[in-house]
């Protein structure tokens, strides 16, 4: 369907609550006639766009209520449409009845994502930027909030832009050449084309190896705090916190099962999860606790292994380290309780790259721990500026570019025909056009945009 000829959408676009303030939008050909009808003041399609106009919602005679209608007169509009959002007082009682009103003058229900949907139909901007809307309504922290916001401004997409006109350069003088083929002619210079795509590989792989970081801003760290029963996993947890989130006894074993909670450090959402204390047992109870600890450490992203400097002995500890080594997920060793360490394991853990010596109990050296855990995650890369993806679609789309410029590549290699150059230069493009939304298909956005609040 052209979006010109589209029926007029309408849907709550904040939430209600009683004394706010509730905004409904309308969008579509008719949202300006739809919304005279029962709009009383100045008369609505004779005003310019950009305006605010004070007046009563009605049915019939009777006044639902007294609003505010702004105006903005396609194209100069989000979805360029027609849209006007009204403003009313944030009664949900009152906002039914305005939304039925409109209903029955003529206008939907919009589905969720669908004034969003219709911005990307119309060329306000690409799909990657489409996404970056949720991305930005939903986020819960300063990074996930500036990655979005960058996204949403054009960084990611411009970067894939950019990346796709050069490969459709050298497709096009690969494309002629198949028009020539019985004069056997070269257009596109091998060599260039090779390198291209070697530089291509180079930025595409770092896109990729974005994700990690993008995926940690996006949906914070789970970060597991183990370690041997009685080290203070559920003191460093509540000290973390600043409040008693755990039960702290000297009674080994009190943390049967995973308790967790969320704090923001530096931008960032961590969520730390105390887990029973890692240790041989007979007891059935402790032993699932054990079992749910060990679980939950392979699903982390970042662990604390907490060392408990005045009764593990080295052995032990190296013997731990090593597990934690053979799991491949990024670990940080602490040591506490350093007002009551044995020397030689206090000496040890100071030897580690990157070990952190602190008292959970006092809270002594717990910045320090905050800093550690922040250079982990290493968000250098994002602060400088540079793009990262936080999307698993288009993660998922650049590892299938890789990929089909490598058959590309060697292609190349294998001095193949134009024709089979073509077909995986096509290919690679098609992927990227499908971040970007130069290549779409109903079932993708139907998806995409499903997962959108309705009014956005």
């Amino acid at each position: 369907m052209n979006p010109a000829t589209q029926d007029t959408i309408v849907a709550l676009s904040t939430p209600p609550g009683v004394g706010a303030i509730g905004v409904i939008r309308l969008s579509g050909n008719d949202a300006i006639d739809i919304t005279n009808k029962v709009f009383k003041g100045k008369d609505l399609t004779k005003q310019e766009s950009h305006t605010i106009h004070f007046g009563t919602v009605r049915d019939g005679d009777k006044i639902i209520d007294e609003v505010l209608v702004s105006l903005f007169i396609a194209p100069k509009s989000f979805t360029k449409e027609n849209v006007v959002e009204i403003s009313c007082h944030g009664s949900p009682f009152i906002l039914k009845q305005v939304i039925k009103v409109l209903l029955s003058n003529g206008a939907r229900l919009a589905r969720p994502g669908e004034f969003t949907q219709r911005a990307f139909i119309n060329g306000q901007f690409d799909l990657a930027q489409a996404e970056a809307v949720a991305d930005l309504i939903n986020a819960d922290s300063e990074a996930s909030h500036e990655a979005a916001l960058k996204q949403m401004r054009g960084g990611f997409s411009d970067q894939i832009k950019a990346l796709r006109e050069e490969l459709i350069h050298f497709a096009s003088m690969v494309e002629l050449e198949l028009d020539f083929a019985e004069e056997d002619v070269e257009f596109a210079d091998r060599d260039d084309l090779k390198k291209l795509i070697h530089n291509l590989h180079e930025v595409i792989n770092k896109l990729i190896s974005s994700f990690d970081l993008g995926n940690v801003i996006k949906n914070g760290v789970p970060t597991v705090i183990a370690g041997k029963p009685n080290a203070g996993k559920s003191t460093l947890l509540n000290a973390l916190l600043n409040e008693e989130k755990a039960i702290v006894s000297d009674i080994a074993g009190t943390t049967r099962d995973f308790i967790e909670d969320e704090i923001n450090l530096g931008g960032i959402n961590f969520r730390f999860i105390d887990t029973a204390g890692l240790r041989e047992t007979t007891d059935t109870i402790e032993a699932m606790g054990v079992q749910r600890t060990q679980e939950q450490m392979k699903k982390a992203s970042l662990i604390i292994y907490l060392v408990d400097m005045a009764n593990d002995s080295v052995v032990e500890m190296n013997k731990e380290i090593n597990k934690l080594e053979n799991l491949g997920i990024p670990f940080v060793v602490v040591g506490n309780k350093s007002d009551k360490a044995q020397e030689d394991i206090k000496t040890a853990i100071s030897k580690i790259k990157g070990s952190v010596l602190i008292s959970a109990n006092s809270h002594e050296n717990l910045e320090a721990l905050k800093d550690r855990l922040l250079e982990v995650v290493n968000l250098d890369n994002f602060k400088s500026g540079d793009v990262v993806v936080t999307n698993i679609r288009h993660y998922d789309n650049l590892l299938k570019t890789r990929d089909a410029l490598q058959d590309v590549l060697n292609g190349l290699g294998m001095n193949v025909t134009g024709d089979f150059l073509a077909m995986d230069i096509r290919q690679s493009l098609h992927y990227l056009g499908e971040i970007t939304g130069e290549i779409t298909t109903d079932d993708l956005l139907a998806n995409i945009f499903s997962k959108f609040c309705i009014g956005k």
